[in-house]
């Protein structure tokens, strides 16, 4: 870690260096394009194409780290950032929606108390002594409040488990525990179920209330949140009257607005959007039932103010001579009436166009009609360029 004290000008950003949240941290890292090699045993790794020096700690202590200064940036779970009583200290920028789960009080199956005031008085393990106390604390003066006896008063016994909490009920160490559930599956193999969840967490992308570098938190963000959306979102391509317009729209309205483009036939228009994958098969069908034609579903491949895109599947073979419409910026307002473009409209589009579509790779069978486009490209410049 004396590295650390040579990189003045590199921000440090904080990644999980195991546990469940280790390996989606590092997928969310190689499409936000930060490339790093790290060493074995080594728990620094500089970033080769931004001033960013990675540091991997353990999940728990990178919100304190996070929240004194001492790092920049960080990835981490909402439970650690609690569990440290850091939120005053951090600024939650963004929630990445991996690492999903619930903070919950269990108890055994059989012979477990019903609820958890019956806990009262009792043992508790956990790992999460900070959240638990304080949860204990509101639960021991809510019961403890009815007893005029001080003497008979009661108070919750916090037992400290570093791992394998689930254990402890068995092992007979505790009463209840509180412990982390995902799928469950850990918790009835223990023999246990929860009676109360006392927070939700998941993985979110935090920072320092004074970062060092600032303008490079912004950069990462950015990245992270195209990578977010590409995993949410896909890119939904189709032809429809104009006068169902209106009623496409409502399917298919896009985080801001659909693109809309005039055609050669002044009754149809192109519609552009972007739609959540879980929802891509009713908007399809909803499209189809109004007669929307050429329907073209493409991958996202890390947006933001505009998209990468390829295509995935679609309906009508014939649409895949116009396949190359894949960088449409989302959100364009809407053109609805013809216009002759500026020469310098089209030669933006066509060369967006040529950045986006590379004249070599046979990602997909229409290729070759790619390739055509390509050479048209270059002639359809000229002649504006004339014009």
């Amino acid at each position: 870690m004396e590295l650390i004290k040579d990189l003045p000008d590199r921000l440090l950003f904080a990644i999980p260096k195991k546990g469940r949240l280790h390996n989606a941290c590092l997928s969310l890292l190689e499409g936000a394009d930060i490339q790093f090699h790290r060493k074995n045993r080594l728990d620094i790794a500089l970033v080769k194409n931004l001033p960013i020096a990675l540091v991997f700690l353990p999940a728990g202590d990178i919100a304190k780290f996070v929240g004194e200064g001492n790092v920049d940036l960080g990835i981490t779970g909402q439970d650690m950032v609690a569990e440290a009583e850091a939120q005053d200290k951090v600024t939650e920028i963004l929630e990445l929606g991996f690492g999903k789960c619930r903070l919950c009080v269990q108890v055994p199956i059989k012979g477990g108390a019903k609820n958890v005031t019956d806990l009262v008085g009792k043992r508790i393990a956990t790992s999460f002594e900070g959240i638990s106390s304080q949860f204990f604390k509101g639960i021991d003066d809510q019961v403890n409040a009815a007893v005029e006896d001080e003497a008979q008063k009661k108070k919750t016994q916090l037992v400290f488990v570093s791992g394998s909490v689930e254990a402890a009920c068995a092992l007979g160490l505790a009463d209840g525990i509180v412990d982390l559930v995902e799928s469950g599956e850990t918790m009835q193999a223990a023999g246990l179920h929860d009676i109360v969840t006392i927070l939700t967490s998941q993985a979110v992308l935090i920072a320092s209330r004074k970062p060092s570098h600032p303008d490079l938190v912004q950069t990462i963000t950015s990245r992270i949140k195209g990578v977010i959306a590409a995993q949410k979102y896909v890119y939904i391509n189709y032809n429809v009257e104009r006068r169902r317009l209106k009623e496409a729209s409502a399917i298919t309205p896009g985080r801001q607005a659909p693109t809309v483009s005039p055609l050669d036939d002044p009754e149809w228009v192109a519609v552009s959007s972007m739609v959540l994958k879980n929802s891509v098969a009713q908007a399809m069908d909803e499209l189809e039932s109004i007669g929307a034609r050429d329907i073209l579903i493409f991958e996202l491949m890390v947006p933001r103010e505009s998209s990468y895109a390829r295509p995935v599947r679609g309906r009508d073979h014939e649409r895949e001579d116009r396949a190359v419409k894949v960088g449409l910026e989302e959100g364009t307002q809407a053109t609805l009436q013809k216009r002759v473009p500026e020469p310098a409209d089209v030669e933006w589009a066509v060369h967006v166009l040529l950045l986006l579509l590379p004249p070599s790779p046979p990602m997909w069978p229409p290729w070759n009609r790619v390739n055509n486009h390509h050479q048209r490209a270059q002639h359809h410049i000229d002649e504006f360029h004339d014009i």
